[in-house]
């Protein structure tokens, strides 16, 4: 068995650290013994294939000002269009602080913000008009980013600069709202119901870049990327934690989407650092679209809800998932899987390489059932009978039969992880005995935490090489598994 096992892990290992033409050598779901390998046999396809050029088009002949009592949108918008207009080109913003609205990217043009470049997005939202998008899991009408890339081709925002969405009094309105809503018993409609500004926005578009810049402060999500294919986003910062708690302001979203590049970002938020969604119970399964063929490379997460998560919007299906070479500090979890019993949706092939943890709540972390005060819709009984808003509708609508509902986690690999002043090692609990969590490979692990954890409901899960320095001396706690295999060695446990 240790022989399957080393086998596996070297090639695992191998997959991970080598050149691109290693990683793409190994072949597609070949089993090692009697264990599947994870197939990364299309890493290399992964991000923008193309980045525009041509001409520059200085934002400031076209009326954009260093001056925040002004509102800069329509002088930045106007730069853009002309250079879309003129076939593509670079819309330079030069150094300076411009306040803005929601702005609009088109097909084949690339805006530059310079180092030294700040735009302070308007409190005012009125100044991002609604249109049709997604929003955690539902098709609903929403404000407009700060930025927006709407069905676009071959476009990019790069550059040193900044763009801080101001998004406190977006935050303010939340935790106001969630108070009133949590004692109508609402709890499962606020967050669609406050109505929250992103930072950036990539929807059912192709071969956009996001490179080098800064996100601040986003009114909700910082960066999703919806509908879209073979984007990248390289070594952008998203900072915020700055100035207050701010609700549900995730790092990077990629929502339904296929062939993602997402490296060298640096990334401090108060909720999922990188997140993988695809859509939300009865919408989302109408939908139907995974979010599939994403590499995430050379990135660090601090803090936030999870370094990595899958969900918990599962319903098209998440898979073909590949991160190595990152690093978690002060984040909540660092592998995270996590769906709802009315999601549906399968998660599989996730591969996760190659991380170093510090201060961390737990390491890897698995949940079928995960947070129910938010997963599941209930009206109460003094609504009903009244007319409720259309995206209440949308989240009342059941999942029938239920069964498709269900959400599926297997085939999961974590390997070469190190850990240190860790509070949880592991909690991956399944539903039942006829839904559990499957085909789990857990090896070359090295931890220090406080306890050991759980393993409920899985079939086929494999732990190997795995050190765990426990400071309370518990053992990971083994209850209704089959064929639950561990190789742990406890150093150090009373």
């Amino acid at each position: 068995m240790k022989k399957i096992y080393a086998l596996l892990n070297l090639l695992i290992c191998f997959g991970l650290t080598g050149t691109t033409e290693a990683r793409t050598s190994i072949p597609v779901q070949e089993t090692v013994g009697e264990y599947k390998q994870p197939d990364l046999s299309w890493v290399s396809q992964v991000g923008a294939k193309k980045r525009p050029s041509g001409n520059v088009f200085n934002a400031s002949d076209y009326g954009l000002e260093n001056d925040t009592t002004r509102l800069g949108t329509p002088a930045l918008q106007a730069a853009i269009d002309q250079c879309h207009k003129a076939g593509g080109g670079i819309v330079r913003v030069a150094p300076g602080y411009y306040r803005i609205g929601a702005i609009y990217l088109k097909d084949n043009v690339e805006l530059c913000l310079e180092e030294g470049v700040t735009l302070i997005a308007s409190e005012d939202i009125g100044d991002y008009p609604e249109i049709e998008t997604r929003i955690a899991g539902i098709e609903m009408t929403w404000p407009s980013a700060v930025i927006n890339v709407l069905g676009v081709q071959n476009a990019c925002i790069s550059g040193k600069g900044r763009i801080d969405c101001r998004g406190k009094v977006f935050w303010d309105k939340y935790w106001t709202m969630r108070k009133d809503y949590e004692k109508r018993k609402l709890r499962w409609i606020v967050d669609y119901d406050c109505k929250r500004v992103r930072g950036l926005l990539v929807s059912d578009s192709r071969d956009v870049t996001l490179k080098d810049f800064t996100l601040m402060r986003t009114g909700f999500w910082a960066c999703q990327i919806l509908y879209s294919t073979h984007c990248t986003v390289d070594g952008v910062t998203i900072n915020n934690n700055i100035g207050g708690h701010g609700p549900s302001t995730d790092g990077i979203d990629i929502d339904s989407s296929s062939w993602i590049l997402v490296e060298n970002c640096d990334i401090d938020c108060n909720d999922d650092n990188i997140c993988l969604k695809a859509g939300r119970d009865a919408d989302g399964l109408r939908v139907n679209r995974p979010t599939e063929y994403v590499v995430i490379r050379n990135c660090i997460a601090r803090k936030g809800g999870g370094l990595f998560t899958c969900g918990s919007e599962t319903s098209g299906g998440i898979r073909h998932i590949y991160g190595y070479n990152l690093k978690a500090y002060g984040t909540s979890t660092v592998l995270r899987l996590k769906s709802a019993m009315n999601r549906g949706g399968v998660v599989e092939n996730i591969c996760m390489s190659q991380v170093y943890a510090e201060n961390v709540r737990t390491v890897l972390g698995v949940d079928l059932n995960w947070n129910p005060s938010y997963s599941y819709s209930t009206l109460p009984p003094e609504y009903e009978g009244k007319e409720i808003p259309r995206h209440w509708k949308v989240m009342l609508t059941p999942v029938t039969p239920k069964e498709k509902g269900y959400p599926h986690f297997r085939d999961i690999w974590f390997t070469q992880v190190e850990a240190a002043d860790a509070k949880t090692f592991i909690s991956a609990v399944g539903w039942n005995e006829n839904l559990p969590i499957e085909n789990i490979y857990i090896s070359d692990i090295k931890a220090d935490v406080q306890t050991a954890g759980k393993i409920v409901w899985s079939e086929n899960c494999r732990l190997d090489n795995v050190r765990l320095n426990v400071q309370d001396g518990s053992r990971i706690q083994d209850e209704n598994n089959k064929d639950l295999e561990m190789n742990v060695l406890y150093e150090n446990a009373r």
